[in-house]
């Protein structure tokens, strides 16, 4: 067999590996987004924490219409549940920093989802947001991955198309 068919099929084999990296979120400095949350803290005290649900949902200009009394968030029960979602709101909508989720220290970053019920609490993947600035078509076009992807069907075809000849 020819070395090109040898190489077009080492780099078949090899071509998953990049589609599970473009397939995470992927950051433009080589890391990858991680899905997260602004959860209120267990350890926090409840006066503490509806005083930052309070300015959440006032000043802060989060959306507290679900945790309402008969939104699918309210929960009178559990305090923690319900600053969980104002906290996230108002992270999300505030730029996902370590800032916006810290609420007096009563808050931190989780990846674990604390949706419950019919409350689902969107996570900070939920929310389209730019990484890069002013981003070209070009820029977008010229992931290693993409170039790859493109070398590798030529190299295939190509090798297809000498296989015939060297086997007859």
């Amino acid at each position: 067999m020819s070395p090109v068919f040898y190489f077009s099929v080492l780099v078949y084999l090899l071509s998953p590996f990049c589609t599970a990296q473009e397939g995470s979120a992927s950051v433009g400095d080589g890391g990858v987004r991680v899905e997260l949350w602004c959860v209120a803290k267990n350890n926090a005290e409840d006066a503490a924490i509806q005083t930052a649900i309070d300015w959440a949902c006032g000043p802060g200009g989060a959306d507290c219409g679900p945790i309402q009394p008969g939104g699918p968030c309210h929960d009178a029960s559990d305090i923690q549940r319900t600053a969980t979602f104002a906290f996230n709101n108002y992270f999300i909508r505030n730029g996902m920093t370590n800032d916006s989720c810290d609420f007096q220290n009563t808050a931190a970053l989780t990846s674990l989802n604390p949706s419950f019920g019919n409350c689902k609490i969107p996570s900070s993947l939920s929310k389209p947001i730019s990484i890069v600035v002013g981003t070209t078509q070009a820029d977008v076009y010229s992931s290693s991955c993409i170039q790859v992807g493109r070398w590798m069907w030529d190299l295939v075809t190509v090798s297809l198309l000498f296989v015939p000849l060297f086997i007859f």
